[in-house]
């Protein structure tokens, strides 16, 4: 795997929560082959996509196959006071799913039933192992999809958790809008429901809302509802290059100031176009592009094209470069979506310290090209693509795992773009989470008053401090 490693120094201050004998044994009686201890299955589950490394894997991993699995481990995981730290398919970016305090991993994955369709109101049920793709797969036929794509084909629960986002997010928007209600099991082991599958309430609390979001740490999500979509008539994807990034930002700024309902926007400077040509066999224009997709009627696309297209060539833009077969465009996604592992390998045996930021769309340009800047100046190899369209982009820097001024210089970039973001309006994490990674920027976004709000509802549902301790804020 190509998860960069960490010095501990970067690890919030914990201590490993004894797992006694008893609840290993009590698992055991209840779960028998669904339980493992064995030394590689805890290994895989102690580890994710974060650059954090050297955190003990969990002490048991419980292989759930229904909510009443769930809410039995967390049951006798409470009477003993231990974490329970739910896992997906581990392809979580900010440490989210390690054993931090120690526990039991809660494998979701063989929850993989799509309960139900309900195609004439535009809604599906899942259980939280169903992953996207799985999902896009059974509705297709229906002329259906999911429009929420992180990139990785991850869990339906973990994307929820996370509140993910991803290319599609500037029209169809994240997990905060297309979740509509939830099972959940609580710390206590109870299982409720939150929300309906109706379009609006205004019953209660927005129960949902806080769960989403939550990164496992005020519940266990057993089952989703979500909307879906009907299939464009009409889709066109497009690539577009341009002499410098401030071209391209600009050009996606007057876009989405302009109300254009473009589907997908997405950055990809030069240097990060020569990884991918590499990895993928591309042959692109190796300079600063633009690749967007655009739904609707044949005519909405030919409209909304060539009015993206006249934009673009008033900030230097090339002519649009058309994939309009679903297998060159899945070509060209396909490519876009592995530009990590294109960039890892242009640099034998380095690791990546990735980040996200968002900004209101009106900074992004002050945001990405300050920060363009610091890492060009650095000399360290980076990555750079991005959700432009919804003000939300990514660095990697690419680093000697074995250089500590190296891994020194991207931590203080990193620390440099997230305050940036910060400062012009923005959030320290558009997608991937607080996890173990953001949270001193958490406190710097929300203020010591919202922190200690949301200390008190972990408090209020996980009195124990079972659920994924340690992670978005201490206790």
């Amino acid at each position: 795997m190509n998860a960069p490693s960490t010095p501990t120094h970067l690890l919030p201050e914990v201590h490993q929560r004894p797992v006694p004998p008893a609840l290993i044994e009590a698992l055991r009686a209840r779960f028998g082959a669904q339980l493992s201890t064995a030394q590689a299955v805890r290994e895989q589950h102690g580890r994710d996509e974060s650059p954090f490394t050297n955190v003990p894997p969990p002490a048991a991993v419980v292989f759930a196959e229904s909510t009443a699995d769930v809410a039995d481990t967390v049951r006798l995981a409470a009477q003993h006071e231990v974490p329970v730290i739910p896992f997906g398919v581990g392809s979580s970016l900010e440490g989210h799913l390690l054993a931090v305090q120690g526990g039991i991993s809660l494998d979701v994955s063989r929850m993989n039933r799509v309960l139900a369709v309900n195609g004439e109101d535009l809604t599906v049920t899942v259980q939280p192992g169903v992953t996207r793709k799985q999902l896009n797969e059974a509705i297709k036929d229906l002329g259906l999809f999911f429009p929420i794509d992180p990139g990785a084909d991850a869990s339906l629960g973990g994307m929820a958790a996370t509140r993910a986002s991803g290319t599609n997010a500037v029209r169809y928007g994240t997990m905060r809008e297309n979740v509509l209600a939830l099972e959940v099991v609580t710390a206590s082991g109870e299982v409720i429901r939150t929300g309906t599958r109706a379009k609006k309430s205004s019953a209660g609390y927005d129960l949902t809302r806080l769960f989403v979001g939550s990164e496992g740490t005020l519940g266990v999500i057993t089952e989703l509802s979500l909307r879906v979509y009907p299939l464009p008539e009409g889709i066109s994807a497009a690539i577009c290059s341009f002499p410098t990034i401030a071209d391209a930002v600009q050009t996606t700024i007057e876009t989405i100031q302009l109300g254009v309902p473009i589907a997908r926007c997405e950055l990809i400077d030069a240097n990060t176009v020569k990884m991918v040509n590499a990895h993928s066999k591309l042959g692109l224009r190796e300079a600063h592009l633009l690749l967007m997709e655009f739904h609707g009627s044949p005519s909405s696309v030919k409209e909304q094209a060539e009015t993206v297209q006249a934009i673009a060539h008033e900030n230097h833009g090339q002519d649009f470069e058309w994939a309009s077969t679903p297998e060159e465009r899945t070509r060209l996604w396909t490519a876009r979506h592995n530009a990590y592992f294109a960039a890892v390998q242009s640099r034998p045996g380095c690791r990546a310290i990735s980040t996200d930021t968002c900004v209101p769309i009106s900074r992004l340009a002050d945001c990405l090209l300050d920060s363009v800047a610091e890492a060009d100046a650095s000399g360290i190899p980076y990555f750079l693509v991005g959700h432009v369209g919804d003000g939300n982009f990514h660095f990697g820097y690419l680093i000697d795992p074995n250089s500590a001024e190296e891994r020194a210089q991207a931590e203080a970039l990193n620390h440099q773009l997230v305050r940036r973001a910060l400062t012009l309006g923005g959030t320290c994490t558009g997608e991937h989470g607080v996890g173990l990674h953001k949270m001193d920027f958490l406190v710097e976004e929300a203020g010591a008053g919202a922190i200690e709000v949301m200390r008190t509802i972990k408090r209020a549902l996980d009195p124990k401090n079972i659920l994924n301790p340690g992670k978005i804020f201490q206790l």
